[in-house]
């Protein structure tokens, strides 16, 4: 299995850290905390964070009194998560598509459309199955995807931004099984064109997970469509967020 793709460039970028480091976490955190708030897991719950990045939200559910691992697959994220690496809060480097550690956490988190990376399908089931086989027995897997028909719907063409001293232009495109991002980076002073790179999505809904995870042994039992945990409609939906569980051994 091929480890490299467009993820493993972009997101070890130091353009990538730049142009999105000014997002905003108190959205992210008040899912987080929203989330807790339903699953009710146990104090020190050992929780796997699947495509962490520079490790914020596991940062928060530890902070939540709970044991964390971050995984990723970018060297330089968990560099920097592991500036805050302490007993209890953990970070690797690791490919979502295996098994982390088997059989171990009560929990496993992919927050804000962490998937839908790579180029074939079945390179998404191993990912969904690994995410299955880190869980204990009845263990509780939680994924948060884009509202395809949304994001269809409402797709814009072209940005720019200036950040520092840089200049990102962005330009969004669709085919029938992936949507696109170009991020073209340039020198503000210069106009050198630094690096342009791509993002790229597969076109999953709700019907797809339920297939991948039937595949990995899992039951989804709940479907949220924002990060208030409201309920999820395929016309109107910010988000897509399930909720699975891990099939008992009989």
């Amino acid at each position: 299995m091929s480890k490299k793709g467009w993820f493993s460039d972009w997101f070890n970028s130091s353009y990538y850290h730049a142009l999105y480091q000014h997002r905003d976490d108190t959205e992210a955190l008040q899912f987080i905390h929203n989330l807790i708030t339903y699953l009710t897991p146990k104090p020190h719950a050992k929780m796997l964070d699947i495509a962490c990045g520079k490790g914020r939200h596991s940062k928060a559910l530890f902070d939540a009194g709970f044991d964390v691992t971050g995984i990723d697959l970018s060297p330089a994220s968990i560099e920097a998560a592991s500036t805050m690496q302490t007993n209890g809060l953990s970070f690797s480097c690791h490919d979502m598509r295996e098994t982390f550690k088997a059989n171990y956490f009560d929990y496993a988190f992919n927050f804000f459309t962490s998937f839908g990376y790579f180029d074939t399908h079945e390179e998404h089931q191993l990912a969904i199955s690994a995410m299955a086989a880190n869980l204990k027995e009845s263990g509780t897997l939680v994924i948060d995807y884009l509202n395809v028909g949304i994001v269809e719907e409402n797709i814009d063409k072209e940005a720019l931004t200036q950040i520092d001293s840089f200049i990102f232009y962005t330009k969004k495109w669709q085919d029938d099984l992936f949507l696109f991002k170009e991020i073209r980076v340039v020198d503000v002073v210069s106009k050198e064109v630094l690096g342009i790179f791509e993002e790229r999505v597969r076109k999953y809904g709700l019907n797809d997970f339920r297939l991948f995870m039937q595949k990995a042994g899992l039951e989804m039992i709940a479907t949220f469509g924002d990060y208030q945990l409201g309920s999820y409609h395929m016309e109107r939906s910010d988000r897509l967020i399930m909720v699975a569980k891990k099939h008992s051994i009989s």
